[in-house]
């Protein structure tokens, strides 16, 4: 990877921004490179250059004098420590286009003091590949690319803290989730001593990352499941807006903002927490939801919004107005049912449904193939955000648990709870107060 300097505040997921059109001009270029992105915007321009349908013309910048600066896409480097150095990056950080989650147990016989040194070695390596920069070893997978937004992001598991002799220590919030209706778990899949989060807006430079902190985990930690998913790469729409699911649903709308006055209280541990390794920290809900594609692409547009409680197109609640009008929860129709019904999905999600319990969702979609019967293998790795699971996301899905219209269309295969420490201090390593305090 080529180091860039180029940088890019954390920022909430939401509408996604496009790449920025590169400045610099190709002169040997009969197109120049600025009319190119200028009109089919930087990761167009680099599909026509880079692949078949352009081969005269990519041949002709492989010969050029100099070579091209890379798009904004390429060069956007996210830093190690984001929110002004509080927060591991990957939780505020705009959504990416390609995503890996990854959990590993600590090895037989191994414990706090080899957990110490894998966490060392792995923040360190992170801490390179997010700036652009190849680790010694490097296998080349990622070569010519910058940073690419690239984050990893580190989270410790309840089973842990049993493992490194640390269960005194280990917060309330991580007692295991309750069972839930819509719940088929897979334990192989689910859990683990240790999480990682990496993602990227460019699928080789998230690849490398993995391998990378794979290769690195060495005889300490062994993986214990691993998981790909993707979204839309930012700059592929004509205006910046809200990701969309498998199902065609605009997905993150009511999201908490950075700019909100309790978004701090609401995503990130507090200062009065006992565990003070904690603070500046949150807490990762990962669940693997498969949806039921083919029975919901059965059902009309009419009926899909209805189980959402939102336009399909725009996102727009049933009430009216625009993707972020707020619902109207107490309209009625004509015939004097509710315009949002009872059991919508956004209703039922709702903060104002939920004495104000909010979450920060920050998901990829996956497809894992066909199923043996022809169904699509594919859904949600839903990643949300919060000070307290507990009364974030258990208090919520509870509540969708006992009546959500969009519950008949998924399953719930793999779940797993993290506490994701804050970012080290310059020199330092993830978690290090608690393995060494």
């Amino acid at each position: 990877m080529s180091k860039q300097t180029d940088t890019t505040k954390d920022t909430a997921p939401g509408p996604q921004d496009g790449p920025a059109p590169g400045d610099a001009a190709a002169p040997t270029l009969e197109v120049s490179r600025r009319r190119l992105l200028g009109t089919v915007g930087a990761a167009g321009a680099a599909g026509l250059v880079l692949g078949g349908a352009g081969g005269a013309l990519g041949a002709t910048a492989a010969r050029g004098d100099a070579p091209e600066p890379l798009t904004a896409l390429g060069s956007t480097e996210v830093p190690f420590r984001a929110a002004g150095g509080k927060h591991q990056a990957g939780i505020t950080t705009p959504l990416q286009a390609r995503g890996h989650l990854a959990a590993f147990d600590l090895a037989p016989g191994a414990g706090r003091k080899e957990a110490a040194a894998l966490l060392r070695r792995w923040s360190r390596t992170a801490q390179e590949l997010m700036a652009g920069r190849a680790p010694a070893d490097d296998t080349a997978v990622a070569r010519d690319a910058g940073p690419s937004s690239l984050t990893v992001t580190f989270g410790l598991g309840h089973s842990f803290f049993d493992r490194t002799g640390l269960a005194a220590r280990r917060p309330a919030q991580l007692d295991p989730l309750p069972d839930f209706s819509a719940d088929a778990l897979d334990p192989r899949r689910s859990n683990g001593d240790l999480w990682l989060q990496i993602g990227a807006d460019d699928a080789l430079v998230a690849f490398h990352a993995l391998r990378a902190l794979q290769k690195e985990a060495a005889d300490t930690a062994r993986l214990r499941w691993q998981m790909n998913g993707f979204n839309r790469t930012p700059g592929a729409t004509a205006h910046p807006m809200t990701a969309r699911n498998l199902m065609g649903q605009i997905d993150g709308t009511n999201n908490p903002k950075p700019s909100d006055p309790d978004f701090d209280r609401r995503i990130f541990v507090g200062p009065k927490t006992p565990q003070e390794w904690m603070r500046g920290g949150s807490y990762a809900v990962v669940r693997r939801i498969r949806m039921l594609l083919d029975d919901w692409e059965k059902r009309s547009r009419t009926e899909q919004e209805r189980v959402i409680g939102r336009r399909k197109d725009d996102g727009a609640p049933l009430t009216g107005g625009t993707e972020t009008t707020p619902m109207k929860l107490d309209a009625t129709g004509p015939d004097g049912l509710p315009v949002i019904p009872a059991n919508a999905h956004a209703r039922i999600a709702a903060p104002e449904a939920n004495q104000g319990a909010a979450m920060l969702r920050r998901p990829f979609s996956f497809h894992d193939g066909f199923r043996d019967d022809g169904a699509p293998d594919a859904g949600l790795l839903f990643i949300c955000w919060q000070a307290d699971p507990l009364r974030a996301f258990t208090q919520i899905q509870r509540k969708l648990d006992r009546g959500d219209a969009l519950s008949p269309f998924l399953r719930h295969e793999a779940s797993g709870l993290y506490a994701v420490p804050p970012a080290p201090s310059p020199g330092d390593y993830v978690a290090q107060p608690l393995l060494e305090g």
